[in-house]
């Protein structure tokens, strides 16, 4: 499990590569904020197009950094998916809250 972070603006890109399961959450957990600490973020973009799994701790790990972000009074939002991670998306109710896009560019533009 891989994490890399960009910046656009006050955007935070979180760009995570591998599976997100309950063996690498508390990693990506505690990577992301502390990236979410030292910047100057106001809003949240996860890139998912090098996720290759993602089981239900995953979505614990979108949530939290989510609430986070929301304290932050920014926004939040989730591009590049797969089929089987839309699915599990879809089934816990996330995308009622975040907004899923097909890209990065738009995912931003859409969050100003």
């Amino acid at each position: 499990m891989q994490v890399k972070f960009s910046n656009k603006g006050t955007t935070l890109i979180v760009k995570v590569f591998g599976e997100l399961d309950h063996h690498s959450t508390e990693y990506i957990k505690q990577k992301i904020d502390g990236e979410l600490i030292k910047s100057r973020t106001k809003n949240l973009v996860f890139d998912f197009s090098n996720v290759t799994f993602m089981d239900s701790s995953g979505i614990g790990v979108i949530m939290g950094r989510f609430k986070n972000i929301q304290k932050l009074n920014g926004k939040a939002a989730i591009v590049n998916v797969n089929g089987q991670v839309k699915r599990i998306l879809e089934m816990s109710g996330i995308l009622k809250l975040i907004p899923v896009y097909d890209n990065l560019e738009i995912a931003i533009n859409n969050l100003m």
